[in-house]
């Protein structure tokens, strides 16, 4: 039956992987993932449309993401696989659900790693001008692909320093702005409320487009769930990741934005053109603040590639190992599954290639289809919980280490506010094509997946 078949998966694909991932690197990794590139590159955009109510924006869809965590942190903890939520769809739906979710998946993190790519690059040549972009991008390629390719402990010790400056830029950003609204940093006067004046600027719409801004930026927290069943100590490190989640996104997400429209008026140019955290750090009258903001940008964009190769690699051996895609991506060696890594990476640079050679065509249509994905897998998340919660309390109580509040009513609001956000972006025509665009490839892999169950069922 299909459910011995999953039930035995993650089994057989943890057993190849090694374990090499310590704990103090699945703790900075659920520290600093939270920090992502999203929120230093796209806030800005949010805060010009949703003006001083983005705090509500990014707090509402702060929680949404919280009870994603805490629903896939149960699941992670009962079942570590590096298949995360791919494995848990397949156990709890069936087999095309792990592979409509996992191969989605996969695309999305593939395209993201040239994103990164190409944003670092941007950063690189800003400072060395007349030097290629896409040599940077190809270099960047190179060592992350090398890293991960050697061994799962450089993804963890990039990851690990890569985390420690995005935690220690950030908290000193809500440092100085808390002495600054407070009245107390030298040369600055406290702007008090004057720039909350004008909560809502656009009215529900501003609100609305800053909302969908803020889901996207939240991207990437799978990641933990993914490298912890390399790690030491697996139950362990996703129940630690799990819990704290709560605080980091309060204070990283919704604190900073706070603070940000304290300090600088939400319509100011500089907010857009330089991004908000340099807006502000400029308002303060920091020396410096602009470069030293794009180095932690950088960080932050090249820990999400380096990231993103890391998962792409590990969702892609788990679909493999689980008999849904060619077998050579199933291949380990030295405790890496090597060839996913050379292929989610040369994917990858397609998509950078795609982006000087396509800009017009191509490379738009994929950005769109990767839109809504993380939306999907939230749903497919939600699901797998709803059904494997009932199956755990009956036959494995003991795996219930971390348990989703209030449960099912929590479940059952986190799933009506994805079919809020889908029915909003179908509202806006910023967001209408991204939509159809996932739907279509959604649907795609989904009958792709259905005709393979079934072909496997009938052999």
């Amino acid at each position: 039956m299909p459910s011995t078949t999953t039930e035995a998966a993650p089994q057989q694909e943890s057993a190849s992987l090694s374990h090499g991932l310590k704990q103090r690197h699945l703790s900075m990794i659920a520290l600093g993932g939270v920090i992502g590139a999203g929120l230093f590159v796209g806030s800005g955009a949010g805060i010009a449309a949703a003006g001083p109510s983005i705090v509500i924006a990014y707090a509402l869809s702060g929680l949404l993401v919280m009870l994603v965590m805490r629903m896939l942190g149960e699941m992670s903890a009962a079942y570590p696989s590096s298949g995360s939520f791919s494995a848990h769809a397949e156990r709890a739906i069936g087999p095309w659900a792990g592979f409509t979710a996992g191969w989605s998946f996969w695309v999305l993190l593939c395209t993201a790693v040239g994103l990164e790519g190409i944003g670092a690059a941007k950063i690189v040549t800003g400072w060395l001008p007349g030097t290629p972009e896409w040599a940077w991008v190809a270099l960047f390629m190179v060592v992350f692909c090398g890293a991960n390719l050697a061994a799962v402990k450089n993804f963890g010790e990039f990851e690990f320093w890569f985390a420690a400056l995005k935690v220690g830029a950030i908290s000193l950003f809500l440092v100085l702005g808390v002495l600054a609204v407070a009245g107390v940093l030298p040369g600055t006067d406290s702007p008090g409320a004057s720039n909350l004046t004008d909560f809502l600027p656009h009215g529900g719409e501003g609100l609305v487009i800053g909302l969908l801004a803020s889901v996207f930026a939240y991207g990437g927290l799978e990641t933990v769930t993914i490298a912890a069943a390399e790690s030491e100590d697996p139950v362990r490190g996703v129940a630690s990741a799990v819990r704290t989640a709560m605080w980091r996104i309060a204070l990283f997400y919704v604190g900073s934005m706070a603070l940000i429209v304290t300090l600088v008026p939400w319509d100011a140019k500089e907010v857009v053109d330089k991004g908000p955290y340099v807006a502000a750090l400029d308002h303060l009258g920091i020396p410096g603040a602009g470069q030293l903001m794009n180095v932690v940008v950088l960080v932050a964009l090249l820990s999400a590639m380096n990231a993103n190769v890391y998962g792409s690699s590990r969702i892609a051996y788990s679909l493999v190992a689980r008999g849904q895609g060619p077998k050579s991506l199933a291949k380990v060696s030295g405790g890496v599954p090597r060839v996913a890594v050379l292929t989610s990476c040369v994917f990858g640079f397609v998509c950078v290639v795609l982006s000087y050679w396509r800009p017009d065509d191509v490379f738009p249509w994929l950005l769109n289809m990767i839109g809504a994905v993380i939306l999907v897998v939230w749903i497919f998340i939600a699901v797998s919980q709803l059904r494997l919660r009932g199956r755990l309390e009956r036959e494995a109580p003991q795996k219930l280490v971390v348990r989703m509040w209030a449960f099912p009513v929590l479940t059952w609001i986190a799933l009506a506010g994805m079919v809020a956000i889908f029915v909003l972006m179908a509202r806006e025509p910023g967001t209408r094509v991204q939509l159809y665009s996932t739907g279509g490839m959604t649907l795609a892999l989904a009958a792709v997946g259905y005709a393979w169950q079934r072909a496997r069922a009938r052999s």
